[in-house]
């Protein structure tokens, strides 16, 4: 079985479509640190709220630099059911690198709350002003992307 770069934007872009969770990895100095969030997508630049304060804001005021991973599929495949070494799970992956910008303009957070919500559903939504101003809204522009499948057969 094979592992291969997917270099397809709109194949990438359908994997992170399929995803629910991304796991957001920061750095409080040497101290490496990765929440499970909901995410939506504007364009190249992932969205992400969260409260406006803890252990997750504090690290991204201090270090911005995140890594963002995304997993689709848990498929278990062998090339010899008896050879442990020869299982593999079949997925697709996704791995963003970026710089965090926080978002504190009322309207581009409110618009980015309804962007974010199409990642989950395809209902019109209505926010209170409260929770725009109460709720911190953060946005990693693309940097580096990379996507790759796993477990593909090998075709013969």
């Amino acid at each position: 079985m094979r592992t291969h770069f997917i270099e397809d934007r709109n194949e990438i872009d359908a994997i992170l479509k399929q995803c629910r969770t991304c796991y957001v990895a920061m750095s409080d100095n040497d101290v490496p640190y990765v929440l499970p969030m909901n995410f939506g997508m504007d364009g190249d630049r992932v969205i992400l709220h969260s409260a406006q304060e803890g252990r997750m804001w504090e690290t991204i005021k201090k270090n911005p630099k995140v890594c963002i991973s995304w997993t689709l599929g848990e498929g278990i495949a062998w090339q010899d059911q008896q050879v442990g070494c020869s299982y593999r799970v079949q997925s697709k992956s996704v791995l963003i690198e970026g710089t965090v910008e926080i978002i504190d303009d009322f309207q581009e957070k409110e618009r980015l709350f309804r962007q974010f919500m199409t990642q989950y559903s395809d209902l019109a939504f209505k926010f209170n002003a409260p929770a725009i101003r109460n709720v911190g809204v953060f946005v990693v522009p693309i940097t580096r992307l990379t996507a790759k499948v796993f477990g593909e057969k090998v075709k013969k």
